[in-house]
């Protein structure tokens, strides 16, 4: 399975595509889609939505797992997130891609043990279960990432609550 992880940003979007099965896995590539704060935010989405869909054009990906919304104190923000995060679920679904949405606090979890870590924390673990030789730059990509691998160590979970809900029907 290959799968592209996506966390959403206006300005500067990290995606990350991980291959593998079950909770072995390993990296594809990763990468950053950036938008100027002074473009239009539609052309903002534009740009994201585009650069998704040559990620997805290129590598070919099974799924795509993207950080669900999450309560912010400037709520500006967190409507501009909910737009990016849309435009994603619509190309995912455009180009007919499992979906999968993880909380911050779940990704951290499981890439780190704890629910609390902060980006270093999250970077070195990113390195660390990719067997790569430096931490992945910047954080958003590192981020995209470790959505890519909570993937892997989830899914897996869900098709067999799945596959047994189906054989007990």
């Amino acid at each position: 399975m290959r799968v592209l992880g996506i966390d959403p940003g206006s300005e500067t979007l990290g995606w990350g595509v991980v291959e593998g099965t079950g909770t072995k896995y390993s990296l594809v590539d990763f990468g950053t889609v950036r938008s100027s704060p002074r473009v239009a935010f539609s052309k903002r989405i534009l740009k994201a939505y585009e650069g998704v869909a040559a990620v997805i054009d290129r590598f070919e990906p099974d799924a795509m797992s993207i950080e669900e919304a999450f309560y912010a104190v400037n709520v500006g923000v967190a409507m501009k997130l909910g737009q990016i995060r849309g435009a994603m679920l619509l190309l995912a679904e455009q180009k007919g891609l499992e979906i999968a949405e993880y909380s911050p606090r779940l990704i951290k979890q499981t890439v780190v043990g704890y629910g609390n870590a902060e980006k270093h924390q999250v970077q070195e673990m990113v390195r660390l279960l990719l067997g790569l030789k430096n931490i992945p730059e910047p954080h958003d990509a590192a981020d995209a990432l470790a959505i890519a691998i909570c993937h892997f160590h989830h899914s897996g979970l869900t098709a067999k609550l799945k596959a047994q809900a189906r054989r007990s029907k």
